[in-house]
């Protein structure tokens, strides 16, 4: 850098920046996707079935995409400030920035943004992510945010969740992190049994993992908020002003989707025991021995109608040619003497 006569570090420019994480856009893709195919099938189904299946595939489909996104958000404890601070190692000038921490499950993710972004000459832009998932070293990636010469607001920030750090934030949410992604993962297994189940005459097997679903998502956040709530008190100061974090929305969505998953599970059981013929109605099955009647004005093949066998037609005898009558009269009169004998 003395060759080129910089006396302080230089600064290569902002990397660019997606303008939305690009895990939680495919997880979005995908699940979308599934529902443009479903509502590309729907004018299939006839009659009231059409609603119950759109309300259990858009209820099903928005509880597996909550707790696969959750899972990698890095907006589970978040935080914002606007302050003026220095800008650059060993120089006293200041910039007017907006600094945020976002704190998710897998990592931290720091963000700079100048107020203007154009100020000192330079594009004041950052979006930098540090992690600490299993096979990934936060020391390592905090390192080499070093060499490349970060602000100061930055590196600041993420030196407070290094290891060696005595603010002691990396242990804390490292631990509550790796036990909140392991109860999301066991919460999408019983997700997926679920709707297995659902799609099988074993409507209160289906609710039970909906209900186990639910419980597991709200173990993780007790784990996060438990291993959270030990942190001890670390002030982040910028500047003329202090950086406090807070729950984030992926913190307050899974309570929401964990309690909407447990309210489900509750509602079919309490359905299977007082008014189980309405719940095997709402999802088009009966319990009882199913004659598979593939009636045109339910929706086909798309919308099965079972119908018991009681309710079956009762056989009927069918008459028989004069010529196949005179055979059987026949074949009788001849076996009459070996009945005698």
């Amino acid at each position: 850098m003395a060759v080129f006569g910089h006396t302080f570090p230089f600064y290569p420019g902002p990397k660019p920046v997606f303008p939305v994480d690009t895990t939680l856009a495919v997880i979005t893709t995908i699940f979308l996707t599934a529902l443009v195919t479903f509502i590309i099938i729907l004018p299939g189904i006839r009659g009231k079935m059409r609603l119950f299946w759109l309300l259990r595939v858009v209820t099903s489909l928005f509880i597996g995409a909550v707790i696969l996104a959750v899972n990698f958000s890095s907006e589970w404890s978040v935080g914002q400030v606007n302050t003026n601070t220095t800008y650059k190692a060993f120089s006293p000038r200041r910039v007017s920035v907006d600094v945020g921490l976002q704190v998710g499950l897998g990592g931290v993710n720091v963000t700079l943004t100048g107020t203007p972004v154009q100020q000192l000459n330079e594009t004041i832009h950052y979006n930098e992510e540090f992690t600490w998932r299993l096979g990934e070293s936060y020391a390592d990636e905090y390192a080499e945010a070093l060499e490349k010469g970060l602000p100061d607001p930055v590196l600041y920030l993420a030196e407070k969740f290094t290891p060696r750090s005595p603010c002691g934030l990396y242990n804390q949410y490292r631990l509550a992190g790796h036990y909140a992604s392991a109860m999301l993962w066991v919460a999408f297994l019983c997700w997926l049994l679920a709707n297995v189940m659902l799609s099988m005459p074993v409507l209160v097997y289906g609710g039970h993992m909906l209900l186990a679903t639910g419980i597991f998502q709200l173990l993780a956040l007790f784990f996060f908020s438990m291993a959270t709530s030990h942190t001890p008190s670390c002030p982040l100061h910028l500047g003329t002003a202090v950086l406090r974090t807070y729950h984030g929305p992926a913190f307050w969505t899974t309570l929401i989707t964990g309690l909407l998953c447990v309210l489900l599970g509750l509602v079919m059981a309490v359905a299977h025991k007082m008014q189980p013929q309405r719940l095997k109605a709402f999802f088009n099955s009966n319990a009882e021995d199913p004659v598979l009647d593939w009636s045109p004005e339910e929706g086909g093949l798309l919308s099965p109608r079972y119908r018991p066998m009681a309710e079956s037609p009762e056989p009927q005898d069918i008459p028989l040619s004069e010529a196949s009558s005179e055979a059987c009269l026949k074949e009788e009169y001849l076996l009459e003497p070996d009945c005698a004998l």
